[in-house]
């Protein structure tokens, strides 16, 4: 842990170097509002996403487990059986993404790294969220190739891979040029 803890403290202090003037310029203070107190808001902020993630891959992660030990699973073709060691892996994966965060604050807690942390767990969070998209996508396709035909799944799959790629970023953008999203 403490190599770990030092390897990751100079690796976010010299990105720190590096990025604070593009996080300055990203986001503007708010009115009396200092970097650091910035900081803490944005931390606050992500573990919250955080916390709403976990908890649904969780949750996907639990449910993949257990089909292993239902009865039609030892019906399932070489297909399916390569798509749900595939899911459980990149839910495995993606939880162990979104828990990271956790992992680096403990080891850089009172470092003067809030900075840095911030940025990287927004980095995380990005590829944790879209790790949860391809989850829930093959998790669909998977159900669907199951209960109605391999060509239904492949359909679904890709239609929840449309609607997940075209809303999460479509919305972001939506709001960044309109100031609301009518939803």
């Amino acid at each position: 842990m403490t190599f770990y803890a030092s390897h990751m403290g100079s690796l976010m202090v010299n990105e720190e170097r590096s990025a604070s003037a593009s996080a300055s310029a990203a986001e503007p203070l708010r009115p009396h509002e200092t970097s650091a107190e910035r900081s803490d808001r944005n931390w606050s902020e992500l573990l919250q996403e955080l916390r709403v993630m976990q908890t649904g891959v969780q949750v996907l992660t639990g449910f993949l487990l257990t089909l292993p030990f239902q009865q039609r699973f030892a019906e399932l073709d070489p297909y399916q059986r390569t798509l749900y060691l595939c899911l459980v892996t990149l839910s495995v994966a993606t939880t162990g993404i979104l828990i990271a965060p956790v992992a680096i604050h403990r080891a850089l807690f009172h470092r003067g790294l809030k900075s840095p942390l911030v940025r990287t767990t927004d980095r995380l969070a990005h590829a944790g969220l879209a790790m949860l998209g391809l989850v829930i996508t093959g998790t669909v396709t998977l159900a669907f190739d199951i209960v109605v035909s391999r060509a239904a799944g492949i359909t679904v799959g890709l239609c929840a891979i449309a609607l997940l790629t075209g809303l999460w970023p479509d919305s972001c953008h939506l709001l960044v040029r309109g100031g609301s999203v009518g939803l």
